[in-house]
């Protein structure tokens, strides 16, 4: 038998933190630009209920070893009181292979991905860039604000907008509170458009949420919410104004909508796509080339992403000495 530490959703939300995930995003992309990284394709299984998808990866230089289990069910919510995702990270010890660790994957997921929209602002947005926009107030939402003031503390105001204002309104406050900026909630779509120089995408939205003729010189989107090939939150003339950064390019020519959709109608081929940001992280190419540029970062979710943050959670739950450990 050997002892593993269990940490759930609050426990995680402890001992993570934005600036330190974002530094944990940037050495796994690192590595994935290296070359290092070990990234198979994620498997995914339909069930009875949903879907199933297993996304394991190993960074050596990170010594960090894991599989997500992570699922999907829309009838959780009214029929067992459950969230309709799931997720479950299991670590393991790169000597003997053994499971170490298995943490809530729920928060760890939100803050990973915003903590990656984050890192790309750092290379891709204005320098000195005052105002962000977010569509969708949800938890990803929550962490995306958060990791956008953290890559540019030069924010000074935030507006939102989602489909139900009264959450929106719920969410304005409580994250002008936690960022100590002003947050307001927009009316309309375009005027988050038109006064955004960072907007960031964290729907569930099928379909375009807003027209790219809106964007404005120099903004800079994340695009986050969208990750199948037949939906997506912007539109093709939004990909074809700007320099478009993948999280990894294959990935999102395989699952992107955002990406996919305006191949297949014509508007632009997959040339169109700049890069993949490891490649813009390690200096490989290029980032924002002038204020006047539109660029566009746009992420699926990639398991290194999952193995990085688990591995700083772990590391700091040790140190901590939160959680519980088992038998096995």
């Amino acid at each position: 038998m050997s002892n593993v530490l269990l940490l759930n959703r609050k426990q995680v939300e402890t001992v993570l933190d934005m600036k330190d995930t974002i530094k944990a995003m940037k050495t796994a992309f690192s590595q994935l630009s290296d070359g290092t990284a070990v990234l198979p394709q994620r498997i995914v299984i339909s069930a009875k209920g949903g879907v199933s998808l297993y996304m394991p990866a190993y960074l050596p230089q990170s010594e960090s070893l894991s599989v997500k289990v992570v699922t999907v069910f829309k009838n959780n919510p009214s029929e067992y009181d459950l969230p309709t995702t799931l997720g479950k990270v299991l670590l393991q010890d790169i000597k003997t292979g053994d499971v170490i660790c298995i943490m809530d994957g729920g928060y760890l997921t939100a803050m990973r991905t915003g903590a990656v929209s984050g890192l790309a602002i750092e290379y891709l947005a204005k320098e000195n860039a005052e105002t962000v926009g977010l569509f969708g107030t949800g938890v990803q939402g929550m962490t995306q604000l958060w990791a956008a003031c953290v890559a540019r503390p030069s924010i000074k105001r935030g507006m939102v907008f989602d489909v139900r204002k009264d959450i929106a309104e719920s969410f304005a406050q409580k994250m002008t509170e936690k960022l100590n900026i002003p947050i307001k909630v927009a009316e309309l779509a375009e005027d988050i458009i038109k006064s955004s120089e960072i907007i960031l995408t964290a729907t569930t939205s099928a379909l375009p949420i807003f027209h790219g003729k809106w964007i404005q010189p120099g903004t800079h989107i994340s695009g986050i919410g969208s990750h199948s090939p037949g939906t997506r939150e912007l539109d093709s003339e939004t990909i074809l104004r700007s320099k478009v950064v993948c999280d990894q390019v294959s990935a999102c020519l395989a699952e992107a909508g955002d990406i996919i959709i305006p191949i297949t109608e014509g508007i632009i081929t997959k040339e169109h796509i700049y890069g993949d940001l490891g490649e813009i992280i390690t200096g490989k190419k290029a980032g924002r080339a002038d204020d006047q540029e539109i660029t566009v970062f746009k992420s699926v979710g990639l398991a290194i992403q999952d193995a990085a943050t688990a591995k700083l959670v772990f590391e700091k739950a040790s140190t901590q000495k939160i959680g519980t450990y088992a038998e096995i």
